[in-house]
């Protein structure tokens, strides 16, 4: 079967549940349009471009009134898990969602909705990275800019940018030992900014695999138009 690895299948969740206040739009930023097409439909599309995946999992606010507009919402793989609060909410939510589906060892590799510029080749290549790999990892970026800390807005020392890399999605980490990571840090009352993070209060070490530069997260008005670009440029490449 093409979603099986060593025996273990691939699932993806993409939590949806956000609304986006620094866009300033009123529609959420995950259904603004982008070359004629909401963000998360373009999201969706790129994952569904990846055999490997047994199905997807998206996390919906409770109020989402746009997601049934969406061709992807019929997809035969894709289904839905009720959203929560926080991202850790939504996707332990959408991990619930599998119980008694995916096996304790299936990977999950959660990615953030706004990234709708991911690639094929991005999301291939992480599986084929970390397949054996007995925690997981993320994609991610090194930074190249020069890093400056400051207090009260001044500058009180530059940070050594060679151990500093950006987080970026998916993350790709077992069902049980994610599901487990996310429930104690909750049970804890850590915050959690995203997957990884749970699993280094753990004490556990992710692995990081380079990701593209174009993988870029819609957070403000000013993205819209960039990813527009770079989904142009993807299309010839």
């Amino acid at each position: 079967m093409a979603n099986l690895h060593g025996n273990h299948r691939f699932w993806a969740v993409v939590p949806a549940a956000g609304v986006g206040k620094r866009m300033g739009a009123d529609v959420p930023k995950q259904y603004l349009q982008v070359l004629g097409k909401p963000v998360l439909q373009h999201t969706l599309e790129r994952l569904l471009e990846v055999d490997a995946f047994a199905g997807i999992v998206v996390a919906l606010g409770s109020e989402d009134g746009y997601w049934p507009e969406l061709p992807c919402a019929r997809h035969p793989k894709i289904h839905v898990a009720a959203g929560g609060k926080e991202r850790a909410d939504s996707v332990l939510s959408a991990l619930a969602s599998l119980e008694g589906v995916a096996t304790q060892d299936d990977w999950v590799l959660v990615h953030d909705a706004a990234r709708l510029c991911i690639t094929r080749g991005d999301v291939q290549e992480l599986m084929n990275r970390l397949s054996d790999d007995p925690v997981g990892g993320i994609l991610a970026l090194p930074v190249t800019d020069t890093l400056k800390g400051a207090e009260a807005g001044h500058i009180v020392e530059t940070i050594d940018r060679s151990r500093i890399w950006r987080a970026l999605t998916p993350q790709m980490f077992r069902y049980g030992m994610l599901k487990h990571a996310l429930i104690d840090a909750a049970e804890r009352k850590l915050i959690v900014t995203d997957e990884a993070s749970a699993l280094e209060l753990q004490g556990l070490r992710p692995k990081i695999v380079e990701g593209r530069p174009d993988n870029i997260k819609i957070t403000r008005p000013e993205d819209l138009p960039l990813a527009a670009f770079y989904l142009e440029r993807q299309c010839y490449e």
